[in-house]
């Protein structure tokens, strides 16, 4: 199938590693001129050359801390002055730290709020001026199954998740008139770079070991597995498509089936 991507430009946040960088890696294989940006420089800039010298396409790596409000504007002004118009913007940067109640302090939920929600504020906003602009656009954001199935060890991300799904929802009601359409996508697990130390996290929180923590999510999930990356992008990908674009204030779970009450009886023994 034919995505009718090629030509076209995006901006993807927190490209250096996991979805995001298997998210910049699948644009350009459409056809997709990019500028990324992540926090750290050398992962980055390493990614856009990967990228470009495999696909041919235009990478430009920008480095920004999304958590900043000053960052997140110029990363964006930067991206559209380098692409020359923004079709695409892909809100993937950040991650909400998972823990119970107790162990949570109030400089995790900060953490929580500011980079996975307001990181994707802060690009949106900024964005959608140039979309309005050019008479239309595509905005796709990264979320997580937290915000719509419940898990005490996963209430910080859930809350985050939570208002972006809102956000993203309430958006696509407002600017359809201007032809920018939102869609949300809510991964479960999937192995990435900080899939080890999550685990090791939930064997702390659970006080259960290691390796019974490593099975909770697989057998959480009929499939019997978590997702990989690849499959997170693909659907990404098509979603930033044309062949997409009246898919708006959709929000569409990429978890395999997760039963998170799974999960949570652990605890509950």
């Amino acid at each position: 199938m034919d995505l009718k991507l090629t030509g076209k430009t995006a901006v993807v946040t927190g490209a250096s590693e996991g979805i995001g960088r298997a998210i910049a890696l699948g644009l350009a294989r459409e056809g997709v001129d990019l500028a990324i940006c992540a926090r750290r420089a050398g992962p980055l800039a390493a990614v856009a050359e990967e990228i470009a010298k495999e696909t041919g396409r235009k990478v430009f790596p920008i480095t920004a801390d999304l958590t900043k409000a000053a960052d997140a504007e110029a990363f964006i002004h930067a991206a559209a002055k380098a692409l020359g118009r923004i079709d695409i913007l892909v809100n993937n940067a950040g991650s909400a730290p998972g823990g119970t109640l107790e162990f949570l302090t109030e400089e995790h939920w900060e953490q929580a709020l500011q980079l996975k929600f307001m990181g994707y504020v802060r690009c949106t906003k900024h964005t959608l001026p140039y979309m309005i602009k050019q008479g239309g656009g595509r905005v796709v954001n990264l979320i997580g199954n937290d915000g719509i199935k419940r898990s005490y060890w996963e209430i910080a991300p859930g809350a985050a998740n939570a208002a972006g799904q809102n956000f993203t929802i309430a958006l696509a009601g407002q600017y359809g008139k201007h032809n920018i359409s939102f869609a949300a996508v809510n991964p479960g697990p999937v192995r990435t770079e900080r899939w080890a130390g999550l685990v090791q996290a939930m064997a702390r929180d659970m006080n259960i070991s290691v390796a019974e923590a490593d099975t909770l999510a697989p057998s959480s999930i009929p499939l019997g597995r978590i997702a990989e990356v690849e499959e997170v992008a693909d659907l990404v990908v098509y979603l930033t498509s044309p062949r997409a674009h009246f898919v708006n204030g959709t929000m569409i779970e990429i978890d395999g089936g997760q039963q998170k009450d799974l999960m949570d009886r652990v605890r509950d023994r």
